[in-house]
Parts: structure tokens; sequence; C-alpha cells
């Protein structure tokens, strides 16, 4: 009798030390978020560590990914010209665990790509109840610095690649002029409407003189 427990109370303990060891082998899995934002003139796609991602249709001049899953920590993406089988342009980048990220595609080169942490103010004010978060990332390569008026009121300035905190506005119809700086002639003047709680990013699309696809305009990526 005393044999069969020292067996049976061998085999809880090996069972044990399994269990334990089994927890280190299993290791978290961490995801990071991406928002591909396309402010080339070219219709691309989209791979991380060469899988496609945006399978449904390339991603034409102006247009974004919204946020897909992807693995957190050094990565390789990579982008494509649609139709082409090389890549055009491959960006490692070093993404935060659980962090909100977007990747803009200005050109055909590496220099012309901006990764960008999406950070959301998180007021609760009843003032800020109905209002929209909204933020400017210049994305013209070659073009100097950049104001940026919504309606009246000078809100943002910027050279290439720089990009401003969101901040808080009233929703609704927005008139959004962008003037080379210094400049009382803008290069842009549209109407947005924008919808209450609501994050925004304004960037622009194309080049300064550009034609067809490649004409200077508004690009508008919706955050959250």
């Amino acid at each position: 009798m005393s044999t069969r427990l020292t067996v049976l109370f061998f085999i809880a303990v090996v069972a044990l030390a399994s269990c334990k060891n089994n927890d280190n082998v299993f290791s978290k899995k961490v995801s990071s978020y991406i928002n591909v934002v396309n402010a080339s003139a070219d219709n691309i796609n989209f791979y991380v560590n060469g899988t496609r991602q945006n399978n449904s249709s390339a991603l034409t001049p102006g247009g974004q990914t919204f946020y897909l899953t992807v693995p957190a920590g050094a990565q390789n993406f990579q982008i494509k010209k649609d139709g082409s089988p090389d890549y055009l342009i491959s960006i490692p980048l070093n993404l935060k665990d659980s962090v909100y990220h977007s990747l803009y595609i200005t050109g055909e080169t590496i220099d012309k790509t901006l990764a960008a942490v999406d950070t959301l103010q998180t007021d609760t004010l009843t003032i800020h109840k109905n209002n929209i978060q909204l933020r400017f990332v210049h994305t013209t390569p070659g073009a100097g610095a950049f104001d940026v008026k919504v309606g009246d009121t000078l809100r943002y300035r910027a050279a290439f690649k720089g990009y401003s905190s969101f901040v808080y506005l009233g929703s609704g119809k927005k008139e959004i002029k962008v003037y080379e700086s210094g400049s009382s002639t803008a290069k842009i003047d549209t109407i947005v409407t924008m919808s209450p709680n609501k994050g925004y990013t304004i960037y622009t699309v194309g080049t300064l003189n550009g034609t067809g696809s490649s004409k200077f305009r508004l690009g508008v990526a919706l955050n959250f």
C-alpha cells in the first residue's frame, strides 16, 4: 500500500513540475495597431513581413487601411506599387505593445515615409462631449512649411514630416485652408464635415504644382 502511495505522489510531483515548465514555454503574444495612409500619387499595397494586409483592393491616393492588428516589436513593413511584383519601399519599425500608430506614405523612397503615434486626449469634460479631435500632418515632400487655418484661426504650422497633437474643435462643417508659410494665398481651400466624438487627421496629398493623381489637395483620415 505504501509503495502505491509513493508512486502516486511521484506522479503528482512530476505533473506539477510539467505544468510549471509549460507556463514558461507559452509567452504572451503582444500586438500593436497601424493605420497606413497613402499620401502619394500611386496605388499601393501594404505588407507586413512579406504578407499582404490590404487584400480586398489597393490603397488609392488619399486612402487608408484603418487600424490593422500587427505584431509588436521590430517588424519589416513593405510597400509595393499595385501590379508590381517588386517592393518599392521596405520600412523597419519597432512598434510598442497595444499602441496605435499611423504610417504615411508620401513618395517612392523610405525618406518619404513618416510614422506617428496616435494619442488622443482623454478629457471627459462636458464641454467637449460633442467635439472632434483634429491634428495636421505635413506629407508633401519638397515643400516648405505650411500654415493651416480652420475657419479664420491659424491652428497648425508644420514642416515636411511634422505633425501636431490632436486638439479639440467643434464638430460639423469646417472650412480648412492650407498656405505656404508666410503667404496670404491659400493653396487649398475646402469644406470638410466632421462628426462629433471622432478623431481625424488632415494631411496634404500630391505636390504643390501637381496635376492628375498628384494634384495638391487635402486628405482626411479617420482615427477613431
